[in-house]
Parts: structure tokens; C-alpha cells; sequence
């Protein structure tokens, strides 16, 4: 489903009443979400986005990290320092440039009581290598090849040094080998604190129990339900009334409606997502969009601290390269500068003069907290230089997919959020900006992204062992994507996520997720 949207700008103010009315009809005439409070020894997710599986090789947006890792886990998790930590192994260790030594943890067990074994780690590197479409595989440079040693310890050997495999390893989920296979699992079982008891994929609507059998320490909480609110007013108004125990995703404007009350708390840390108005790479030579020139005129008119400081109410930070400042191994390479003046001028010089332009901004709703309220300003600030923009909304669940791989409609610009599970900058350069012309033939590429000098680059990094050199060349590549203007605009938001004081030990950590198994209820 897609909404058409009108090009005026609505001002702040009229959206905060917008805003207010509709949380107060919510409040006066019910809304769209759960009924009723949570069973006893129970908590309620509210997610702003539908969870399709509990299974990861597609899916990875933010919150479902959190739901989908207390289910299944992999070798290591991205740990709060953004550095991987040992989760089903108790040896992760470089023993030579292209080889990674690896010992499973002694006596693991899936939730049936079967055990965990080398084949399932092989068989899982393998399933999420075949699978169309994953968002995780980009950030392989090369797929690991497994070399059993003994029953417990085996390699991971690869033609090239990988120096961030036990990074990108974190997000390979295990699951029995013979009930693997290259899709998203919709059933099956896993090693982690919580087993599914329902799930609705439909809704998005998921209930976890305890796992009894699990090989860590004994999860706090009995019972976890995941229920999909779309709307961000309805989470506010469902986690007042205490339908909802903790929701994520939400804006300023709404964390400032709960701020301060007696049952409510809030956290908010510094994310390492990125969220970007990022151009399409797959127009054609003589297109305006293909011009370095032209994308960097259209960045110069718009107003990033404006929408930075008015519309997203000083909750974002204008990114000052092409991935987050949080990550490991990113660095600053400039800002976005507002000069309307200038961007007219460099607009003229490239031939095009007010109303010559015209371009269509995709989104699908809920891509980040105020998604609306920044497209239609940059609808705004656009047409201040003359530039007309068509706005085009997707709802969740819609066909957007196929329009960013340009299989089902032309645009121009991809209001999107790039999440980085990975906790470093250069697998996820990788991800975004290591796009080859034989990968775009298949539209696996990001957004037709191909640029031969950054290829060459990522493949100096990947093959540099050496920490320091390896992130010299880490720092280039990160300008060279800079100055070829890959955005009009982007910028990293804080992670905010509210949640009632029933809920006790929640540490949210920068990737915008926690760890279930964790969490308690007050007595």
C-alpha cells in the first residue's frame, strides 16, 4: 500500500496539534493496538515495526534484534562497548591473516535438547549465503569456509584476511542444520533464553516463554508478548494505560509527553543507525541525479538544522560521514552545509533553472520517529530553489522493496535508515558502498551505489591485517564516499525507548536493543 502525499509543508505547530488530537482521541475513543494489561509474570513489547519472523536472514531493523536474539543466538553479540563478546563460543581468536580459530561453549543445547554442533554453524554461514535479498550478506566480503577440528573447535578459513569476522558473526543466528534452510525460518527452534509459544506473522504478534532448558542464566521473566502498534500514538496511549510495557521508536515530542511521570521511565543513548534521504545511483548518464554536482546543490538546499533541531526536536545529530560517529572505526569527514543561494547557482550552472527538476521522495512509514514531518519540509526547502518533489508513502508491508531494487516504479530520492547491528564502520561500508557492477545485475547493490575506487579501497581494508594501517585506509574510503554526495542529507538519531517502572533492568544499549533474559518485573 502507497499514499501520494501533498507538497505543502505543514509547520511545526499545527503538527504538534495534530499530534495532540490524535493522542487525545486515542485516549477518549480507543485505539488501534492490545486490550487489556499483561498477564502476571508477563511483559508487552509495543513495536512500531510488523516482525515477520524470528529468524533474521532478511529482517534486521533495530528492535527485532532484541526479540529475535532471545530466541536465537549466534557466536558473539555486538556488546555495549560495540565490541564483540562471546555468546555460543568461548574461543573466537585470529590465528593467522585468513583463519579464525573457534570453540563452541561446552555443553549448549537448543531448547529441545539437542546440541549444538559444527555442522549447524556450517550449515547456517551457508543458508544465510544463498538466501535472496539479505541485508546482512552485503556486509560479507568473502564467506568464511568452516574446517571442523574436533567435536567442539573448527575454522573458519577464508582466501582473503576478514580481520572483522567475530563482528559479522555476531548476526549469523544458529538453528539445527537439517531444519535450516535459505529463507527466513518461521518455525524452529533455537538456543536462547525464550521459545516461541505464538506467533502471528500477519499481525506481527509473537508470545515467548521461558526457556526452561537454557544454558545461561535463568531468564527473569516468564512470559514476553510482541504485539506490532504501527501507530505512535496509540504505543504513548497504550503504554500509559498500561497495555504496553515498553515501545520503541518514538519522537521527541512524545518522550517529552511521558517524561516525568511516576510510572513511566525513559532511556536514551547515542545510536549507531543512520538515517538518510539517499539518491538513486540507478539513473542514467545524461540524468541530472548522475551529476556529483547536482546532488551536492540539492544537499545545499536543505536545512539540516532545522529539521535536526525544529522538526526532530534536537533528538538526531547531523551525520558528518557516510556511517555513524558511534561505530568503531568511523570518522568525520565533513558536514552539510545550508546555502540556498548557492544551490541555485550550482543548479543553474549544471542547466537546470526553477521547475526544470522534478523528483519523487519514497519512505515507508515508521522508517524513523517523524518520518512525515521531514519529508514534507524537504518538499519545502526544495521548492525554494525551484526544485518540485512528489512525495510517495509506503505503508509497512508494501511494495517499497521492489521500488528501491527499481523493479516496480522510477524514483529519485529514498527516505531510509540503515541499521548497524555490526558495531564497525567498515563492514557496514561494506554493506552500503560495496556495490559491484556484477551485484547490481541482480539489484543488490544499495540503491545502484558502484564506485570503482571505493571497491578497490574496501578490498585494501579487508586484505590489511595490520590494525592501524587497516584503519587508515577505513578513513579514506570514508571520504572518498563522502565526496561522491550519496545523500542530500542524513543523520544519526538517539535510540529512545519508553517503558513502565514494572519493568526493572533494561539497558538499552547504542544498536537500539537489549537483552531480553535480563529484564525483571518489580515485586
Amino acid at each position: 500500500m502507497q499514499t501520494v502525499l501533498s507538497h505543502s509543508a505543514l509547520s511545526r505547530r499545527t503538527l504538534l496539534k495534530a499530534f495532540g488530537g490524535a493522542v487525545a482521541a486515542g485516549a477518549l475513543g480507543g485505539c488501534a493496538g492490545p486490550t487489556g494489561g499483561p498477564p502476571p509474570g508477563a511483559v508487552t513489547l509495543g513495536l512500531n515495526r510488523s516482525l515477520v519472523s524470528l529468524d533474521n536472514k532478511l529482517n534486521q531493523f533495530d528492535a527485532a534484534v532484541t526479540v529475535q536474539r532471545a530466541v536465537r543466538q549466534a557466536l558473539t553479540r555486538i556488546g555495549p562497548e560495540l565490541t564483540p563478546v562471546p555468546v555460543l563460543a568461548d574461543r573466537f581468536e585470529l590465528t593467522a591473516p585468513t583463519q579464525w580459530t573457534v570453540r563452541l561453549r561446552e555443553g549448549i543445547r537448543y531448547s529441545d535438547g539437542s546440541p549444538v554442533t559444527v555442522a549447524d554453524v556450517d550449515t547456517a554461514l551457508k543458508m544465510y549465503q544463498q538466501v535472496n535479498g539479505s541485508f546482512l550478506a552485503a556486509f560479507f566480503h568473502e564467506w568464511p569456509e568452516v574446517v571442523q577440528l574436533d567435536e567442539r573447535t573448527f575454522t573458519l578459513e577464508t582466501e582473503h584476511p576478514l580481520p572483522v569476522l567475530d563482528y559479522l558473526m555476531a548476526n549469523i543466528l544458529l538453528t539445527p542444520a537439517a531444519a535450516n534452510v535459505p529463507e527466513e525460518l518461521q518455525t524452529g527452534v533455537g538456543t536462547g533464553p525464550y521459545v516461541v509459544t505464538e506467533s502471528n506473522r500477519g499481525t506481527g504478534d509473537y508470545t515467548l516463554r521461558r526457556n526452561e532448558n537454557y544454558w545461561g542464566p535463568r531468564p527473569r521473566v516468564e512470559q514476553v508478548r510482541v504485539r506490532f502498534v504501527p501507530e505512535e500514538s496509540s504505543r504513548v496511549v497504550s503504554l500509559r494505560s498500561g497495555e504496553l510495557d515498553l515501545i520503541d521508536t518514538i519522537t521527541p515530542d512524545s518522550a517529552e509527553q511521558l517524561r516525568g511521570l511516576k510510572d513511566i521511565r525513559i532511556d536514551q543513548v547515542r545510536g549507531t543507525r543512520i538515517n538518510q534521504l539517499f539518491y538513486n545511483f540507478r539513473k542514467p548518464p545524461d540524468h541530472p541525479l548522475a551529476k556529483p554536482a547536482v546532488r551536492q546543490a540539492l544537499s545545499l538546499a536543505v536545512d539540516g538544522d532545522r529539521l535536526a533541531g525544529d522538526i526532530l526536536s534536537g533528538s538526531v545529530t547531523p551525520a558528518t560521514g557516510p556511517v555513524a560517529e558511534t561505530l568503531n572505526g568511523a570518522v568525520a569527514c565533513g558536514t552539510y552545509a545550508y546555502d540556498p543561494r548557492r544551490a541555485k547557482q550550482m543548479l543553474e550552472a549544471e542547466g537546470i533553472n526553477d521547475g526544470d527538476l522534478k523528483l519523487t521522495l519514497i519512505w515507508e512509514s515508521g522508517e524513523f520517529a517523524g518520518d512525515t514531518s521531514v519529508m514534507e519540509a524537504v518538499v519545502q526547502m526544495l521548492g525554494e530553489v525551484g526544485v518540485q518533489v512528489a512525495l510517495r508513502q509506503f505503508e509497512p508491508g508494501g511494495d517499497i522493496s521492489s521500488w528501491r531494487q527499481g523493479r516496480a516504479g522510477d524514483w529519485d530520492i529514498l527516505g531510509n535508515g540503515y541499521a548497524s547491528p555490526v558495531g564497525a564502520a567498515l563492514p557496514i561500508l561494506q554493506g552500503m558502498y560495496g556495490g559491484t557492477p556484477e551485484r547490481e545485475q541482480t539489484r543488490d547493490t544499495y540503491q545502484g551505489y558502484v564506485n570503482t575506487e571505493v571497491i578497490a579501497l574496501l578490498e585494501q581494508a579487508y586484505a590489511e591485517v595490520d590494525a592501524p594501517k587497516r584503519q587508515e585506509v577505513t578513513a579514506r574510503v570514508q571520504q572518498v564516499i563522502w565526496d561522491s554526495w550519496p545523500c542530500m542529507w542524513a543523520f544519526v538519531p538517539n535510540s529512545l525507548l519508553a517503558y513502565r517502572t514494572r519493568v526493572a533492568d533494561v539497558a538499552l544499549e547504542a544498536t537500539n536493543s537489549y537483552d531480553l533474559s535480563r529484564i525483571a518485573l518489580e515485586a
